[in-house]
């Protein structure tokens, strides 16, 4: 079952429109169906992961600007305005400043613009699951890293969709999941996701990574992006570059399956990335739950940055681009846009 998580929702029946979406906050315990039927909401659901993963914040950000085109039709500052405040609900994820920019430029109408958006995002996924399946062993362990399924991409997700598409082509893979702390969206996500499409899994704390590689004879590992950079240095959720040490130090290889539109071709590298620091209460406490003291120091950040040499490949709709990625990935730059070419 591929879940549905963001859509645009009509007025109706005295409803006014809105951005429906999956809220990723309450799973595994429920699945929450809500609708921002504001700026104020759609700012507010991206900056609280009510809606995470970058392909899905850029679906959820698209909608929002036509949302906002209908909320503020007869002024044109304060449409501009608000399709700036949720341009910068999240600075790492290149996809939602790429989905705004993308419907603001459009000529026709912001609502087409955002389906399409969604609509190639469906193309592409399905395309990363065909270009990376061949890359997995015929069976044995893979290991990932923090939530890529359908709830992040709005599509059947990217490096989750590489599982699916393996799978069911009759690869027998067993998935260990890495928790992904402070917020667990591999625990929480992720094994939900895989329980869904019938893929076997099991978590692991992300402090096992390691010992999972030489214990289980994982044979690959697979990651999703939130931004990568113009050499193959990429920005994903914190933890990803010390799995991709352990990758390396075993010989494993490590690849980031992401669509083109996570690239940024105008960032040189990884040292050029904003990353994100999220509240000290996240790692303070569990649930609600205290787990250190309320007044010691946190350093949090989102995400960190896998420099381009520790990744073997990267699994995009086009195909697989290798090292060396100063020449690969430029030449992405120059490809059509897949998702219209393929519906």
């Amino acid at each position: 079952m591929i879940l549905e998580s963001v859509w645009w929702s009509p007025a109706g029946d005295g409803v006014p429109a809105g951005v429906g979406y999956i809220d990723q906050r309450r799973i595994p315990h429920d699945v929450i169906r809500s609708v921002a039927s504001s700026v104020d909401d759609i700012v507010e659901t991206i900056a609280t992961l009510a809606v995470r993963g970058a392909p899905a914040i850029g679906i959820f950000g698209a909608y929002g600007v036509a949302l906002a085109r209908e909320l503020y039709a007869g002024d044109r500052a304060a449409f501009r305005a608000a399709a700036s405040r949720i341009r910068g609900a999240r600075p790492t994820a290149v996809n939602l400043a790429w989905a705004v920019d993308r419907v603001l430029a459009s000529t026709g109408a912001p609502l087409d613009e955002a389906r399409a958006i969604h609509e190639e995002q469906r193309a592409v996924d399905r395309a990363i699951g065909e270009n990376g399946a061949p890359l997995m062993p015929d069976e044995g362990a893979v290991l990932t890293h923090c939530n890529t399924g359908p709830l992040a991409t709005g599509g059947s997700g990217t490096a989750l969709a590489v599982f699916f598409a393996a799978h069911n082509a009759g690869k027998k893979l067993h998935v260990y999941v890495d928790e992904t702390r402070p917020l667990l969206q591999g625990a929480r996500l992720t094994t939900f996701e895989l329980a869904q499409a019938g893929v076997p899994a099991t978590l692991i704390a992300d402090g096992a990574a390691a010992a999972t590689m030489r214990a289980k004879k994982v044979a690959a590992v697979v990651v999703g992006a939130d931004r990568i950079a113009r050499n193959g240095d990429t920005a994903n959720k914190i933890g990803t570059y010390g799995v991709a040490i352990a990758a390396a130090h075993h010989g494993i290889p490590f690849y980031i399956a992401a669509p083109r539109s996570t690239i940024d071709f105008e960032t040189r590298d990884g040292a050029a990335i904003e990353i994100e620091e999220r509240a000290p209460g996240e790692l303070r406490a569990l649930g609600g739950v205290a787990t250190a003291p309320a007044d010691v120091p946190v350093y949090n950040p989102a995400f960190d940055v896998t420099p381009g040499r520790l990744i073997a490949g990267i699994i995009t709709e086009y195909g697989v681009a290798r090292p060396p990625y100063d020449e690969s990935i430029p030449d992405l730059a120059t490809r059509p846009a897949f998702g219209l070419l393929h519906r």
